[in-house]
């Protein structure tokens, strides 16, 4: 929590980790957002080992809506709630920014029904966002070609290999549910990232820009980063984080 008496914006910080593994311990950016006047949630959700797509996704609502009911206590603006996280959290972050209202991904079963789980802003690290695509995008790079392999973390995560259940595949992409009551969005990738293909992040950026304009979505390719680093973390990277934050949240 920043100093002060509140009702304070709220960043919801969702780690990585391919949905297989991590947790909510040591989310970045804390002290720069906390400085810009956020109070920042770092949430855990159910890995791939444990249950499968689309359980993340509504562990992250679940979490969002407990927040939001409780926001009086915690002294938050529950109309000012961003999602934020890096790859697999980049992913969910994005699930949280396009899918509001999906019912079969809301999983209200798990508590605080009567509350919203959209967000008013996306910071989008690096997330995939096409799984069907991945392997395609980096076929003819120097990066490994295995996103559609049985125990690759994407097909972990849907439980079977992704390209024998496009259709499952393809409920647990942001993209699917990209519409024009989306939040804004920013997004970033690295030029050299072997994890995730950049053309992942642009793929949602364009789909975004068609759907809620071009004003409401920043995408930034950065020259030469990898999946995360130093670049990320730069004060001119954080500023345009922390400026995009306020513009809707603030």
């Amino acid at each position: 929590m920043p100093a002060g008496n509140g009702p304070f914006p709220l960043i919801i910080n969702i780690h990585g980790g391919g949905l297989m593994m991590g947790d909510k311990s040591n989310p970045p950016l804390t002290d720069e957002l906390l400085a810009a006047g956020y109070a920042v949630a770092s949430i855990d959700y159910r890995l791939s080992g444990e249950a499968k797509f689309p359980a993340a996704v509504q562990d992250a609502k679940a979490a969002l809506r407990f927040l939001r009911a409780h926001a009086a206590e915690y002294k938050l603006n529950p109309d000012k709630f961003g999602a934020y996280g890096g790859s697999a959290g980049g992913n969910l972050a994005a699930m949280l920014g396009t899918s509001c209202g999906v019912a079969e991904l809301e999983g209200t079963e798990l508590g605080h029904a009567d509350q919203s789980s959209c967000v008013q802003a996306v910071v989008d690290w690096f997330g995939p966002t096409d799984f069907l695509q991945m392997d395609k995008q980096f076929t003819g790079t120097s990066c490994p070609v295995n996103h559609d392999a049985a125990n690759s973390p994407e097909s972990q995560y849907i439980g079977a290999p992704i390209q024998t259940v496009p259709d499952q595949a393809n409920a647990a992409n942001p993209i699917t549910y990209v519409s024009s009551d989306d939040a804004p969005f920013l997004i970033q990738h690295g030029s050299a990232d072997c994890n995730v293909p950049p053309q992942q992040g642009k793929l949602l950026a364009d789909a975004l820009t068609r759907a809620i304009g071009a004003d409401k979505v920043t995408y930034t390719l950065l020259d030469g980063a990898g999946h995360g680093g130093a670049q990320f973390s730069e004060a001119a990277n954080v500023k345009l984080v922390t400026d995009f934050l306020n513009e809707y949240l603030k």
